[in-house]
């Protein structure tokens, strides 16, 4: 079952791309951006890791932190942040527990074959780890503009 807008988002910790272990519960105090996304190094979601790093500061200076969650390894991600220089931290949800809390570990089809994946979602929490807004089935041309958009309107 989905958590609904306004309320508190339960607690969860995941390791980030260098092994450590990271709490939602960490970030108290700041707006959180939690976008799931389906595989690293893949178009869609490299499009949508590089318009988060590019508005890196933008969120920043809302108070806003963004985390990246996917059900690849800690080291993939770290090839990742690498390769596209992205300044925030990715957090490895191999079991795709905190998927699942999210409601967004669902069953896709692509050329005829059924698999379980991430449909790319993004929610963004307030101060106090509330839910304020969610984005499901993100497209990512002018996604994160609209995140941005979000925060500053309303948080």
């Amino acid at each position: 079952m989905a958590i609904e807008t306004g309320e508190q988002v339960k607690d969860f910790t995941l390791p980030n791309q260098n092994g450590e272990e990271v709490s939602l519960s960490d970030f108290r105090g700041k707006h959180v951006v939690l976008y799931f996304y389906p595989k690293d190094m893949t178009p869609g979601c490299t499009n949508e890791a590089c318009d988060f790093r590019d508005q890196h500061e933008s969120f920043g200076e809302l108070d806003a932190v963004v985390i990246g969650i996917s059900p690849d390894p800690a080291a993939s991600h770290q090839k990742f942040i690498d390769k596209h220089e992205l300044p925030f931290q990715l957090l490895a949800d191999e079991d795709h527990h905190v998927a699942e809390d999210f409601d967004v570990w669902k069953l896709k089809k692509n050329f005829g074959r059924e698999y379980h994946g991430i449909e790319r979602s993004t929610f963004i929490l307030d101060k106090e780890g509330k839910l304020q807004k969610e984005f499901r089935k993100v497209k990512v041309e002018g996604h994160v503009e609209e995140a941005l958009q979000f925060i500053r309107e309303n948080l």
